[in-house]
């Protein structure tokens, strides 16, 4: 499979309906990030990270973060670009599940690591799924608020969430004429719905489009979740719940209905933060980190997903190539 350029990408969504996508794999950890760019003042827009040799004087910053796809990337995307503004970086990815990951930033093994709005409500702050915000900028500002308490500084999000989607093959979405979830209200009694057998009681999931879309399915299938795209692709079900970020998507040319009415909670990435690293680094960890992040929206995280789980490159070079192609670093 060729390599597909992000720029390109970006100016295609410019023209077309923008399909939103999350994917997950397990990749391996890797070694302390490359060489530190040169600097260019002639950066468009001041785009590019340039180096601060002060930055180099701080104490070394360690980055981490959880065992799949999209946190290997991330991960590599901020030990890198870190690395590129002149801090000394270590990486130490593939720490395992959440709650091993945070226990491991507010232990002061590692300085940061990428992690999920609602999944720090669910997981740490004892906030029950039902009750995440559906508003992304409440709910970071919720983990935000939480975080503080533990000495960790949540910083402001990415601009895509990795949730669950509901798709249909791209065909299928044309002959039924739908582009969003409430398209479904007087179809949806024809059609079969797949998802993982807990489902049925999520209010994320089949609960949900119940009880907020008032959609009567004509079946359910339940499915392992590495089958959540070849039951539409192979004709096992209309609909699928899918991860927003899946590169699946865009390779398997589907389509991700618009949640209109808001039922799904975000799951913007927030690089939780130990306050005692932040404040040892400085204000350029904060600005490298919003800066990198800019370009990350839904399409864009599908393309990096897929470049891993599809094209079988590494995190660390999909990471280096999004910088580059980005315009973050040479």
């Amino acid at each position: 499979m060729k390599l597909r350029s992000i720029l390109a990408l970006l100016t295609a969504a410019l023209v077309a309906v923008a399909f939103a996508a999350c994917g997950s794999d397990d990749s391996k950890d890797s070694s302390t990030a490359g060489t530190t760019p040169a600097a260019d003042t002639t950066a468009d827009s001041g785009k590019l990270i340039v180096a601060n040799p002060a930055n180099g004087k701080t104490p070394q910053l360690t980055i981490g973060s959880k065992n799949f796809t999209e946190e290997f990337i991330l991960g590599e995307i901020y030990a890198q670009s870190l690395q590129a503004a002149g801090y000394k970086v270590k990486k130490q990815l593939n720490l395992g599940s959440e709650q091993i990951a945070y226990k491991a930033l507010t232990g002061g093994q590692i300085s940061a690591y990428p992690e999920y709005t609602g999944t720090a409500l669910t997981a740490f702050f004892k906030v029950k799924p039902a009750d995440v915000p559906t508003d992304p900028q409440q709910a970071y500002e919720d983990v935000k608020a939480a975080a503080a308490k533990d000495d960790v500084t949540a910083l402001p999000p990415t601009p895509f969430t990795d949730s669950n989607g509901f798709a249909l093959t791209a065909a299928k979405a044309k002959e039924l004429g739908v582009t969003k979830i409430s398209d479904l209200k007087d179809k949806a009694g024809e059609l079969t719905l797949s998802g993982t057998p807990e489902c049925r009681q999520r209010t994320d999931c089949l609960l949900g489009l119940e009880q907020t879309y008032g959609l009567k399915f004509k079946k359910f299938l339940p499915v392992d979740p590495a089958k959540r795209h070849s039951v539409l692709t192979d004709g096992q079900a209309d609909v699928s719940v899918v991860y927003t970020t899946d590169g699946q998507i865009k390779a398997d040319n589907l389509f991700l209905l618009e949640d209109d009415k808001q039922m799904l909670p975000p799951y913007n990435v927030t690089l939780l933060t130990a306050n005692k690293a932040l404040e040892a680094a400085g204000p350029d960890f904060a600005s490298t980190v919003e800066k990198v992040q800019g370009g990350l929206t839904t399409p864009v995280m599908q393309e990096l997903n897929s470049r891993v789980d599809l094209d079988k490159q590494t995190p660390e070079k999909v990471a280096h190539d999004y910088l580059v192609e980005s315009g973050y670093i040479k």
